[in-house]
């Protein structure tokens, strides 16, 4: 994590009222949990921590981060136990609104009861921070055995909606064209992973087959000005993760990062970590580095900070009192 001294900055980032829209709970574990649980196994933090640190490959930190996920999260219990800290420290950095997913893997290869999950996850929310839950499906993580699960999932109260997760190479099978419909038409709400590790056609692909109402990353719709317009037009928000991004090769750096181009072009764009256990980051350091790499200003890191609030899944009552307080630390 960063260690740098408080600047004026770094205090007003501090204070400024934030969402995370983009944050698997698996890649959120909080490392002490690890360390008390096997303190031979887990005896320090990933060297992926490391400011200068690029994963080889997506399976290189897939392999990483599932050897971690688990080593903890065998039942619900353990979810709730770190969701709790997770959300703790969201409070800490003001943060006032989370959308995180788990992986339906778990359900899958670790036979944990899905609906008692997120029902873990939702009570683990402190007073002050309203948490959104999502269901993490793999491009080919429906096998028939899990089918009769996710169309169960379709009716579970606490959970808010679906995620499209996984390496984007694996091409989509017919189930999520049904799947997303479906979820919406139940009332939740539907994302997608895509524009990390495939060019901007797939970017196109969710949005216009799948219907996905936010994409998760979307940073290389930028290699086709007509996907960025698409998204633009219908108004698809980009849960965009800067540091994610580098440490995975998706860019070469910060300084490189598309983020500017794609809010120039119209795109909504919110930030959030991903990963941080892999990635060792916060949310206060994602907001640092757009500062110092690409001169994000604090009028501009609190509009980054307003589209997180208007894509926010809450009562519009609700989203206007946050984005008042944004407008107070802004001035």
């Amino acid at each position: 994590m960063t260690t740098a001294p408080v600047s004026a900055l770094s205090e007003y980032i501090r204070r400024l009222p934030k969402t995370e829209t983009h944050l698997h709970l698996e890649g959120a574990l909080p490392w002490e949990l690890l360390n008390r649980l096997d303190a031979r196994r887990f005896a320090s933090p990933p060297a992926s921590w490391s400011e200068h640190f690029r994963f080889d490959s997506f399976a290189h930190f897939e392999k990483e981060l599932l050897d971690m996920a688990f080593a903890w999260y065998a039942t619900p219990e353990r979810y709730h136990q770190a969701a709790k800290i997770v959300f703790q420290r969201h409070l800490a950095q003001n943060v006032r609104y989370v959308e995180t997913s788990f992986a339906s893997g778990m359900m899958q290869f670790g036979g944990l009861p899905g609906k008692e999950v997120v029902a873990a996850i939702r009570e683990a929310a402190p007073a002050g921070l309203e948490v959104r839950v999502f269901l993490g499906i793999h491009h080919n993580g429906c096998p028939p055995e899990m089918r009769a699960i996710f169309e169960d999932a379709l009716t579970w109260p606490g959970l808010a909606g679906f995620d499209l997760h996984g390496v984007e190479t694996v091409p989509l099978e017919g189930w999520t064209r049904e799947l997303w419909p479906a979820a919406r038409a139940a009332g939740k709400y539907t994302k997608a992973h895509a524009g990390e590790f495939c060019g901007a056609e797939f970017v196109r692909t969710v949005i216009e087959e799948l219907g996905a109402q936010r994409v998760q990353h979307g940073v290389r719709a930028i290699e086709d000005p007509a996907v960025v317009a698409l998204a633009a037009a219908q108004g698809v928000a980009f849960d965009v993760c800067p540091i994610s991004n580098v440490k995975l090769g998706v860019v070469p750096s910060l300084r490189e990062h598309p983020l500017r181009r794609l809010r120039a072009a119209g795109v909504v764009c919110t930030i959030s970590t991903d990963d941080p256990i892999s990635f060792g980051n916060s949310l206060q350091d994602e907001y640092e580095a757009l500062a110092r790499e690409q001169d994000f200003t604090p009028a501009e890191l609190a509009d980054l900070a307003r589209a997180g609030f208007k894509v926010a899944l809450v009562e519009e009552a609700q989203r206007e009192r946050w984005l008042s307080e944004v407008d107070v630390v802004k001035g």
